[in-house]
């Protein structure tokens, strides 16, 4: 199983930005111009990479693994314009804003953190700090960001209709929300400890193999566009509108198909769409 080591993340540096293809990247997310290190920039590429490049899982249920090796991140969401899943996304988002000339550092989330009984910290988002003020970013949730937020207590915002939060818990972490319809939800918790490469390591071989991760077993794919979301689930297609709306039904496997290529803009192999199960196996 494919699997980025401390040293093939960081050579050439702690991250290995400097390898970055930024012109590549800019060109896959639609982004033209001159990018500046300035507020305009950030929020216009975040928007950018969210709606351009899927959430998906694919390589794992086809048992191929998940590199961080920033080289391999290129090849495959820029390259062969794949989508990926949170450390993907991030670490090249990162390494994007890094070329461009931000200050940010990369921090890790615990998903769902009030359920009864929390999973450990496995998503990836970044602080971006800008003349003085910091703001999160995070392109690899799914059902996420437009758009980075001011990271400050108390913090709500509507973006296209879809409405975040930010807060504090009692124990000092902060705690991010979403609202659809009239229903708010937690997405995770996060502290502001800097994280290291090696941490990913370990959040991702977790991820991609444990039972009790939500990306072992079946497809999952996710796709942002402006007022609807659309969340593929094995073979259960929801579509999503700010307002709360939305429409769910089962897929037929060719149907299922035709939507990753079409609704996902996800082309993988005859081989590899027949390889993939329609849904996980029973415990």
């Amino acid at each position: 199983m494919a699997s980025a080591s401390p040293t093939d993340m960081a050579a050439g540096g702690e991250w290995g930005g400097e390898r970055l293809d930024l012109a590549a990247y800019l060109e896959r997310i639609g982004y033209p111009g001159d990018p500046r290190p300035e507020l305009e920039t950030l929020i216009a590429i975040h928007r950018a990479h969210v709606t351009a490049i899927p959430f998906e899982n694919l390589d794992i249920v086809l048992g191929r693994g998940i590199s961080l090796g920033l080289e391999d991140l290129q090849t495959k969401l820029v390259r062969r314009r794949r989508g990926g899943y949170c450390y993907e996304h991030g670490l090249l988002f990162a390494a994007a804003l890094e070329r461009i000339g931000f200050s940010l550092i990369r921090l890790i989330a615990r998903v769902n953190p009030r359920r009864p009984e929390p999973g450990p910290r496995t998503h990836m988002l970044s602080r971006v700090l800008i003349d003085g003020r910091p703001w999160l970013a995070d392109v690899g949730f799914g059902a996420g960001l437009l758009e980075p937020i001011p990271l400050e207590a108390g913090t709500t915002v509507d973006q296209e209709g879809w409405h975040y939060r930010l807060e504090r818990d009692g124990e000092g972490a902060w705690l991010a929300a979403a609202r659809q319809g009239e229903q708010w939800s937690d997405l995770y918790a996060f502290t502001l400890e800097r994280q290291r490469p090696i941490d990913y390591v370990v959040a991702n071989h977790f991820t991609q193999t444990h039972p009790r991760s939500p990306f072992v077993g079946q497809p999952v794919a996710f796709s942002n566009a402006i007022g609807v979301r659309h969340r593929l689930k094995g073979l259960e297609l929801r579509i999503e509108r700010p307002d709360g709306g939305h429409e769910q039904r089962e897929l037929t496997t060719r149907e299922r198909d035709e939507a990753l290529r079409e609704i996902f803009g996800i082309v993988l192999s005859p081989p590899d769409l027949a390889a993939l199960p329609a849904r996980a196996a029973a415990p």
